[in-house]
């Protein structure tokens, strides 16, 4: 095996865990996007098996994949477009986010041919503009008193803009706004049974929004929603649950001078012995990072050197280097690099390196 992802499930349970001892809103575990990149699966088992009570997703076909796993705990799939398959969620008991009267009266269509009636989540806008009811929503609750016994009102929700900077009075702007939406819902006469607002951001920095559910993402997977606004992991008491490992599929010894990898965009300031690492862009790896990142091997830090190609990259394995072909080095994870570390160098953030490393790297449980 060339390469492959190492997902630790017991890092999982302990995330979960221990956002459950620090809140007494139940826990939706965020799968979505293949469960961060960790397997969509096996990684919404195992959150379910540590106290996860519901499930959400993006995208409804990864819905309909957990309920045809055998999943039977409620889903939510909160982005689904104009003509999507709601026959299919309807059918499957997913619950469905509506933030236009578009997307409710599609919904209502297809449930009265289906005779199922549909469980729907209001998603407001509070202040981010993006998903959620923004201008029209009296019309859009007129709308929803008019039709209200043709669904059930499951939830009521928004998202933060801001939460991973927990100083910002944004935070307490889209909370007031959220409050007073939810009580313009009550006031016509709908009562959602649950409220969810708060991500990971605001589980781990402000409790005024933890409400009835909070939807646990990037935090379930042991990162920080923010290493500069919130710190790192561990100061959440937090562990990251994937490892990357690769081969050496190549040891060259090279020179003081010598232009390695495409365009010659990095040249060597002493001798060394570079090894060709049998993972690249197409596996994941952003082409954009730098020599602040690289892989781990017997004890030390081994430094990108160039640029990354497609399906290889290139390290500085040092001089001294005991590394043979074939060996196994830690591309993130462990001791060496983390994945904090490849985001930083990549200048992205943590969301994006996870997310991005490619089905054709087997992930191993």
């Amino acid at each position: 095996m060339r390469a492959f992802v190492q997902i630790d499930l017991d890092a999982i349970e302990h995330n979960i865990k221990q956002i459950k001892s620090q809140t007494s809103a139940a826990i939706l575990a965020v799968v979505k996007a293949d469960a961060y990149g960790h397997g969509l699966v096996p990684v919404a088992v195992r959150a379910i098996d540590s106290g996860a009570t519901w499930l959400g997703t993006a995208l409804l076909e990864e819905a309909i994949a957990l309920r045809e796993a055998g999943i039977k705990v409620p889903i939510i799939a909160w982005l689904t477009p104009p003509h999507d398959d709601f026959e299919s969620a309807l059918s499957l008991n997913i619950d469905l986010s509506v933030s236009s009267i578009q997307l409710f009266e599609e919904i209502l269509d297809q449930a009265r041919r289906s005779g199922i009636r549909p469980r729907l989540h209001f998603e407001v806008d509070s202040g981010m503009r993006r998903g959620g009811v923004l201008k029209g929503w009296e019309t859009f609750v007129e709308f929803a008193v008019e039709h209200k016994d043709e669904y059930n009102l499951i939830g009521f929700w928004s998202h933060f803009a801001r939460a991973d900077e927990p100083s910002s009075e944004f935070n307490l702007m889209q909370e007031n706004e959220f409050d007073r939406k939810l009580e313009s819902l009550k006031v016509a006469g709908l009562t959602p049974e649950m409220v969810h607002l708060s991500n990971s951001a605001a589980i781990l920095s402000n409790s005024s929004a933890h409400r009835s559910i909070v939807r646990l993402g990037i935090a379930m997977y042991g990162l920080s929603p923010d290493v500069k606004n919130m710190g790192d992991a561990s100061l959440f008491n937090l562990r990251p649950a994937m490892t990357i490992r690769a081969q050496i599929h190549l040891i060259k010894d090279a020179k003081a001078g010598d232009a390695v990898g495409y365009g010659g965009a990095e040249v060597l300031t002493h001798d060394t012995k570079l090894g060709i690492i049998v993972m690249g862009y197409s596996d994941g790896l952003p082409r954009s990072t730098s020599n602040a990142a690289g892989v781990f091997f017997d004890g030390r830090k081994a430094p990108l050197v160039g640029r990354i190609s497609m399906d290889q990259c290139v390290v500085d394995l040092g001089n001294n280097s005991l590394a043979e072909a074939g060996d196994y080095v830690t591309v993130m994870g462990g001791e060496g690099y983390s994945i904090d570390d490849w985001a930083a160098a990549a200048q992205t953030i943590n969301y994006e390196i996870v997310t991005r490393i490619a089905s054709r790297v087997p992930r191993i449980y």
